[in-house]
């Protein structure tokens, strides 16, 4: 019997690396893992043929456009990737029974929220990156209303560029280092989120939840605490002084608050969520003992 086919997008980022990682526990499947060069998501017309000729039964997409300042500028290539080419490989999915994932963000809130948000609160996103994931999980549900869309924040990996590996250089290179302490948010170890994802693979297609779901690791902090964390647990002696938003001014505007609540997930896929710390330790220890 031929083992289903799972696609994923966006390889060579943190969650694609993640989910290479757990190939070995998930043998029941097949994976194809397809990097800018098999797929290119700046080319929305070409997606088609490509999901067509290799029918997939699951399709994650964890391809993004991701720079933030960037994308106020280079407005229309975020576009055609974060909702376009979504909406085409939604549309795509849903023709050939194909069930499909795709990664979202804390940045479709404004941020002005002051408690955990739910996946039903209205969104409002306060930069252009954020306005072309909101448009993207907007243009997959509508063609594709089975899609499970899963917003995410502050992921870090092992792999990759992401706000440990850059403290931890620092931490290293400086005796003291500033660090924003008025944004308060989530952190999310991308291995996390790939077991997540593969556990709510394995539900499919027996359960019917679909729609948008939360999934961050545990707890709230600032980006401040964050770092203090790392610093803590990676033992340097660098110091982290705390500044405010407005003395590290960006093109694109930030979400002051995008603490996100994650029980619909846990609930409707049994899924554990696992405190921030515990997996930041994990990282860390990783990355000092490579």
């Amino acid at each position: 019997m031929n083992k289903p086919l799972i696609i994923v997008t966006g390889t060579n980022g943190q969650l694609g690396w993640s989910l290479q990682k757990l190939l070995a526990a998930y043998n029941q499947y097949n994976f194809l893992f397809v990097t800018r060069e098999q797929l290119d998501l700046s080319k929305p017309e070409t997606i088609a043929a490509f999901i067509q000729q290799h029918q997939p039964k699951y399709f994650i997409n964890c391809a993004a456009y991701t720079a933030v300042d960037k994308a106020e500028t280079e407005q229309e290539l975020a576009l055609q990737i974060n909702a376009t080419s979504v909406g085409e490989m939604a549309k795509v999915c849903a023709a050939i029974g194909a069930f499909f994932i795709t990664i979202s963000t804390d940045y479709v809130f404004d941020g002005n929220g002051t408690s955990p948000y739910k996946t039903n609160h209205p969104t409002n996103p306060i930069n252009y990156y954020g306005y072309s994931k909101w448009l993207g999980e907007k243009l997959a549900l509508e063609n594709n209303p089975e899609t499970i869309i899963i917003r995410t924040s502050w992921v870090y990996s092992e792999h990759g560029n992401n706000f440990v590996k850059t403290m931890l250089r620092l931490m290293k290179e400086r005796t003291a280092i500033n660090v924003v302490s008025d944004q308060i948010g989530c952190p999310t170890y991308a291995p996390d989120l790939a077991k997540a994802i593969m556990q709510i693979v394995e539900q499919l297609p027996d359960n019917k939840h679909s729609g948008i779901y939360h999934f961050s690791n545990t707890g709230n902090i600032s980006w401040h605490t964050f770092a203090a964390t790392i610093k803590e647990f990676a033992e340097f002696s660098c110091t982290v002084n705390a500044i405010p938003t407005s003395a590290f001014p960006t093109p694109a505007k930030r979400p002051v608050y995008s603490v996100m609540d994650t029980t619909a997930i846990a609930k409707d896929f049994s899924i554990t969520i696992t405190d921030w710390k515990e997996s930041l330790k994990i990282c860390i220890d990783n990355l000092m003992h490579v």
